[in-house]
């Protein structure tokens, strides 16, 4: 920990020039705050790993705290008891990409009297790794399903429809293309992402912040679920289920209650990464389809940086697309025990399966 002690002479920066209180001067209780943040600044970029300066000056001579708590991201850092003005914080409590805080609460006589809060930003530490992609086998998709969801389940597809007035829970043959069930929601409902959590679909729906539980043998509503955000993509991790709502958080779900648990937000090395919609988790990772683009992210569950993308450009020339209707790249589906990568899009006559290349 280095230790430094910087007086400033050029006055209370921010502060408009006025007369002194006399009595406060001869107390040594001169009025304003105990310290000031000289870094980082507001927004300040960071790296994941990095060490993160925390560099504090006394707002005046005249009233030095007794201590300074730092806190990060809400957890305590440091506790500075003496004249330790400029801390480190360590490299182990940066561990997650976003916004992340640095609090410092300086106390006097046992009293709070001044907290300092920065926002910085954490970056992934290295940048994505770009890959391709090479067409395996092509199958028949309904050229009518508004795809918002995908998943693979013992030699079916599972796929969940948008758009009011059709929106639908669907049970699809692989081979053929042929919708084996198929559950209408209301007309009102503009249905997301699903996916499996033991027997049951989970199902959420766009705006209208309400979401279904479904038995998966008969596709009878068990419950309601409802979340404060709007609802885009659904996977399962483990004991988990894992929402994105279109910006660049993943909510990370307690299953029974559908209680957001944690909470992350995906960067690469440069800037956030948003429009986050249809999800799978494939392999240690959380695949995602970034809306109205070619690509797939590839994000780590554990951090939330981007370790890649997956530019699928190219991977259908159909002249009858309308991309400004939103018929874009929007499905992915996992078939774990063949390895098998299946994706989709919006009214895409076809569905594809994919490997993934350097």
């Amino acid at each position: 920990m280095m230790v430094t002690w910087i007086i400033s002479c050029s006055g209370k920066s921010g502060k408009a020039a006025g007369k002194i209180d006399a009595s406060a001067v001869a107390s040594n209780e001169i009025p304003g705050r105990l310290i000031k943040m000289i870094s980082p600044a507001e927004n300040s970029e960071f790296r994941l790993g990095d060490f993160i300066n925390v560099q504090l000056e006394p707002e005046n001579a005249g009233k030095v705290p007794d201590s300074i708590t730092i806190f990060f991201d809400g957890r305590k850092a440091a506790l500075i008891k003496s004249t330790q003005w400029n801390i480190s914080i360590p490299a182990t409590l940066n561990r997650t990409t976003g916004r992340r805080f640095i609090k410092a609460v300086a106390f006097k006589n046992g009293k709070a009297e001044t907290t300092i809060t920065r926002v910085m930003i954490i970056l992934s530490d290295k940048p994505p790794v770009m890959y391709g992609y090479k067409v395996l086998n092509t199958y028949s998709h309904d050229r009518e399903a508004f795809t918002q969801g995908l998943f693979y389940e013992k030699g079916v597809l599972y796929e969940g429809t948008g758009q009011e007035f059709e929106s639908s829970l669907r049970e699809v043959e692989l081979a053929t293309g042929n919708i084996l069930r198929q559950l209408s929601l209301k007309s009102d409902l503009f249905g997301e992402g699903i996916t499996l959590f033991r027997d049951r679909i989970y199902q959420v729906t766009w705006r209208n912040k309400v979401g279904f539980i479904y038995d998966k043998a008969t596709f009878s509503q068990i419950n309601k679920i409802y979340y404060q955000t709007e609802g885009w993509g659904l996977t399962t991790i483990d004991d988990q289920i894992v929402m994105s709502d279109g910006s660049n958080n993943l909510y990370f779900i307690e299953p029974e209650t559908f209680t957001v648990v944690s909470r992350l937000e995906v960067y690469d090395n440069e800037k956030k990464v948003d429009q986050l919609n249809e999800l799978e988790y494939i392999n240690g990772e959380i695949w995602a389809n970034i809306w109205m683009t070619d690509l797939i992210a590839r994000i780590d569950p554990q951090s939330g940086k981007v370790n890649g993308y997956i530019n699928l450009a190219g991977i259908i020339n159909d002249s009858d697309l309308n991309r400004d209707q939103g018929e874009v790249l929007n499905g992915i589906a996992f078939d774990k025990e063949g390895n098998r990568i299946f994706v989709t899009g919006k009214r895409w006559p076809r569905l594809f399966e994919i490997r993934v290349t350097e």
